[in-house]
């Protein structure tokens, strides 16, 4: 699938169509600032997106990712949050694919409470390179991007079974 330009939060982005559906890509200043899931979103597409390096780097990324989910992210990130949330978003990065922890052994590690650790994670902007799917609840799943219930909620379930048992990607193109 081409990229294609649309309005999202007041920022052009690119559309990557995965497995899952479709990922909003924000870009500043020559680096990736944002993926969002678009699950019932609707995209009113223009004009196709200008193939930068970034966006083709991006999709080859991705698919790499959605091939093999060990596949290890090395594309420049602009990540925008406090101190504390730049902190929880470094360690999510240090957690393997197909591996859980729980907000409560994250918070032990970060000295925090579980409940800072889920609102850090809500805060996200970059999640599959910023793997906060990989942070669960003690005895279920937890929420995903602010949703608890619902597809995007889902999404979360999907990355991780995708991860224990990757799943067969369609090949996006730029």
């Amino acid at each position: 699938m081409m990229p294609i330009k649309v309005r999202l939060q007041n920022k052009l982005v690119a559309v990557y169509s995965s497995p899952l559906g479709p990922i909003g890509i924000t870009l500043y200043h020559n680096q990736l600032s944002g993926l969002q899931f678009l699950v019932g979103k609707k995209i009113h597409s223009t004009k196709l997106y200008e193939k930068t390096l970034l966006i083709r780097q991006l999709f080859d990324e991705l698919s790499r990712y959605f091939d093999y989910p060990k596949h290890p992210f090395n594309i420049a990130l602009h990540i925008e949050g406090t101190p504390f949330q730049k902190r929880v978003w470094k360690t999510l990065q240090t957690i393997p694919s197909g591996t859980t922890l729980t907000y409560g052994v994250l918070a032990k590690k970060l000295h925090t409470s579980p409940r800072a650790i889920g609102q850090a994670c809500r805060m996200n902007r970059i999640p599959i390179i910023i793997p906060c799917h990989r942070v669960v609840a003690a005895h279920h799943t937890g929420g995903y991007m602010g949703h608890s219930v619902g597809a995007v909620a889902k999404v979360k379930e999907q990355l991780l079974q995708h991860e224990i048992s990757p799943i067969t990607p369609q090949r996006a193109k730029c």
